[in-house]
């Protein structure tokens, strides 16, 4: 077994299968240097178990920040404030914010706990048809006699074996830019929490870590033009420009580099092949807006481990059908956010809170509509079903495009 990438996928489904009853023999390819800053700092409750499951919760915890919510600012007059341990139903009722740099660290060395060999080299492929090999190099850096049997490509968004195979994919509807840098001086609602703004133009992050504030800008990328010519320029200028963070913007200061992310809400039609898996960003990557990309990549290892310990195309199928049902949930809830519908069903929740009837209504939607969003439930028909019904009809005549994102 082969596996592209050691970064949260790879390295956990290396973990996964190098430990498994039948332990498979596992090479865990590498190579070159992290970028300083990674989105994906700031976990959902449903992460929690799969840290746990790796024997590293404990671990993380140590350096991380607890995360009990998240506030959500729509203007100066309109904040929504989510807490885990609230959550009806809710199995993990916490989360944790990290420095991305050691969480995979964490997993990595899981991975090498559990006697994954580990080759600090990229790999590359070759196509016969359907099928992917191993580079003659590649074999050569790995010290390996022959071709693995199979192959998993959880490199990332670099997306080497769906652009080998011609992999058809699906856009999402948005085509923003993201500026990301870690600051000090950042003002913080509530000490722990997730903040989401909407933006003049877009939406950003702040995100607690251990003495910095991990900020983000999403919108797109002709105004983020309009700020400066490069990305350091344009994240300082709209700090200091738009209305919802000049509060605070104007006087903390940025301690990292600006980096750039594009190339959001792109995902494959297809996952698996006759001797090849793709798991992680490699598969689909949605948008950083509800946190999504971590507990896809966790979640798809655990769940592809279990179908190559089972064997057999029915389990790998079975692997695929699951991630891309999740991927295209994730993809409807983060367009139910942009285009407003998501958190006026909220507001609406909030206002009707004392009528009886509501109260009744109340019960069943925190028990489904949040745990969607924490993850929990994103993969279950019926909550999902409710709020796919909800946002079509429970509206009440309310204009959606107050609470959306421009």
């Amino acid at each position: 077994m082969a596996i592209l990438g050691a970064g949260p996928a790879g390295a956990s489904l290396a973990a996964y299968l190098a430990r498994s009853t039948s332990p498979i023999r596992v090479t865990l390819f590498d190579g070159g240097t992290r970028p300083p800053l990674v989105v994906g700092e700031s976990l959902v409750p449903a992460v929690v178990p799969f840290l746990a499951r790796l024997g590293i919760e404990e671990e993380v915890a140590s350096y991380s920040i607890l995360k009990p919510g998240a506030i959500f600012r729509f203007g100066e007059d309109v904040e929504l404030a989510f807490r885990f341990d609230e959550v009806r139903g809710a199995r993990t009722r916490y989360a944790y914010n990290v420095p991305r740099d050691r969480l995979d660290a964490s997993l990595r060395e899981a991975a090498l706990r559990a006697r994954a060999h580990f080759v600090p080299h990229h790999a590359r492929l070759e196509r016969e048809g359907e099928r992917v090999r191993l580079c003659e190099s590649s074999l050569a850096d790995a010290g390996l006699d022959r071709q693995p049997d199979f192959i998993v490509d959880a490199g990332g968004r670099a997306r080497q074996l769906a652009r080998l195979l011609d992999l058809p994919t699906v856009s999402g509807d948005r085509r923003d830019t993201a500026l990301h840098a870690h600051l000090e001086g950042v003002t913080l609602i509530r000490p722990g929490d997730i903040h989401t703004d909407r933006l003049e133009h877009g939406w950003s992050w702040r995100i607690p870590l251990p003495g910095r504030v991990s900020v983000g800008l999403v919108m797109d990328a002709a105004v983020l033009r309009e700020f400066g010519r490069d990305a350091e320029e344009q994240f300082d200028a709209c700090l200091r420009h738009d209305p919802q963070l000049r509060d605070w913007g104007v006087t903390a200061k940025r301690i990292s580099p600006v980096l750039r992310y594009t190339n959001y809400q792109l995902r494959a039609t297809r996952g698996v092949g006759p001797n090849w898996a793709l798991l992680g960003d490699a598969f689909g990557f949605i948008d950083p807006v509800f946190s999504s990309g971590l507990l896809i990549a966790l979640d798809g290892a655990w769940q592809l481990a279990r179908a190559l310990e089972g064997g057999g195309d029915r389990a790998l199928r079975r692997f695929e059908r699951r991630h891309l049902r999740q991927l295209a949930n994730w993809q409807r809830v983060v367009r139910y956010f942009y285009d407003g519908r998501l958190f006026t069903l909220f507001r609406i929740g909030e206002e009707m809170g004392s009528r009886w009837y509501a109260r009744i209504m109340d019960f069943h939607f925190r028990k489904h509509m949040p745990r969607v969003v924490t993850g929990e439930a994103t993969i279950h028909p019926y909550s999902m079903g409710l709020v796919d019904f909800m946002v079509k009809h429970a509206l009440m005549d309310r204009d959606p495009r107050e609470l959306a994102v421009r």
